[in-house]
């Protein structure tokens, strides 16, 4: 029993520093207590929405405040520590105060818990409820509630997300109740529930964060494009006109071209049988001539490639009829040359015998 009774006094003596504390600290916004046992000494952490009221000029206001925890609660070294409220509208104590402060200024209660809930949900909660209990508008006493979002009321949900903060207002006809209860933003309920078919490994969020992006550009694109010609037609149109004349440019400038190839395949053979023909016929007295027509323009590829063929054939027929003259004219040539000598030797050797003849003779008179 000892040791129930040390945790009682413990957490009766938690709660006494606790209103304590509201009470000092209530103009500043009020909106939470800490306290945890160090082996230094008890840190309490203060969350106040207006810090500099209770600190004070050169830190007076707080260390009043610490000697006064000191020596009316008996806590070992207290080290109090202040902390401001990010966002006031999510802090469930601080909008019960203003709640409270804006009835005992006179605010109708319907018109006090209206904006007190529009605060809170403005402020990005995802649900709350403001409960006002007490003489309201006579002697009766009654309960009006102001709720909007989701709320919870009991189980795990309610006691990890949602936050309840109290306050109390002191009018003319009695005491006023006021509850707030908020539920925060990053709250996870049990009936939100994802799907997923399955689960992505390390390697590959990566490369599904690439996939994504990649398809939402494109998207992007598309829908600024309709938005374009939606707003523009006229322009489309003119666009669209330009394009095909400028293809069809193009195509007719292929088409020129692929005709002057074809034109000139053609002239460069001939130009080549030409040279051969010079050089072949170099040392004839008479050079064939041949006559070579021009294609015409209108000439389709086939008769193209059928003239360039007969053309070659006429031009080898005409190089073996030349080859066959000069081997005639050289054989005649020869057989003139073998006559023109037969007929010098032949004078030759009847001078040679006529002059036998006549040695013989004088030889013969000389001998007589």
């Amino acid at each position: 029993m000892a040791d129930e009774r040390k945790f009682i006094a413990e957490n009766v003596r938690r709660l006494l520093l606790k209103d304590y504390l509201k009470s000092r600290v209530s103009r500043a916004g009020f909106g939470g207590l800490d306290i945890q046992r160090t082996p230094l000494g008890t840190r309490v952490r203060l969350i106040i929405e207006r810090p500099g009221l209770v600190i004070g000029k050169k830190g007076g206001a707080i260390r009043d405040l610490t000697t006064a925890v000191e020596k009316e609660f008996s806590f070992d070294h207290p080290q109090i520590e202040v902390e401001e409220v990010k966002k006031p509208g999510l802090n469930a104590q601080i909008m019960a105060y203003k709640l409270a402060e804006s009835l005992e200024r006179g605010w109708h209660f319907r018109r006090a818990g209206h904006s007190t809930v529009r605060r809170i949900m403005e402020s990005g909660a995802v649900g709350c409820q403001v409960v006002i209990s007490g003489k309201l508008t006579g002697q009766r006493h009654r309960v009006e509630k102001f709720k909007d979002g989701h709320i919870k009321f009991c189980g795990e949900p309610r006691l990890r997300w949602v936050e309840e903060g109290f306050a109390t207002a002191t009018v003319k006809l009695g005491v006023i109740g006021v509850k707030v209860q908020i539920t925060h933003p990053d709250t996870k309920l049990p009936d939100e529930i994802s799907i997923v078919d399955s689960l992505p490994e390390e390697g590959d969020e990566a490369s599904e964060v690439e996939k994504v992006e990649t398809e939402e550009k494109p998207e992007k694109k598309k829908k600024s494009g309709k938005s374009k010609k939606k707003a523009d037609p006229g322009k489309a149109k003119e666009k669209d006109t330009v394009k095909e004349a400028n293809e069809e440019a193009k195509a007719e400038s292929d088409t020129g071209e692929q005709e002057t190839l074809h034109k000139e395949a053609p002239a460069k053979k001939t130009k080549k049988g030409a040279k051969k023909k010079k050089a072949k016929d170099a040392d004839a007295e008479e050079k064939p001539s041949i006559p070579q027509e021009k294609p015409s323009e209108g000439i389709d590829d086939k008769g193209k490639a059928e003239s360039d063929s007969s053309e070659k054939n006429e031009n080898k027929a005409s190089a073996k009829e030349s080859k066959k003259g000069e081997k005639k004219e050289i054989s005649s040539e020869d057989s003139l040359q073998n006559e023109d000598e037969g007929e010098v030797i032949k004078e030759v050797k009847s001078a040679s015998e006529g002059n036998k003849d006549g040695g013989d003779s004088n030889v013969g008179s000389e001998g007589q």
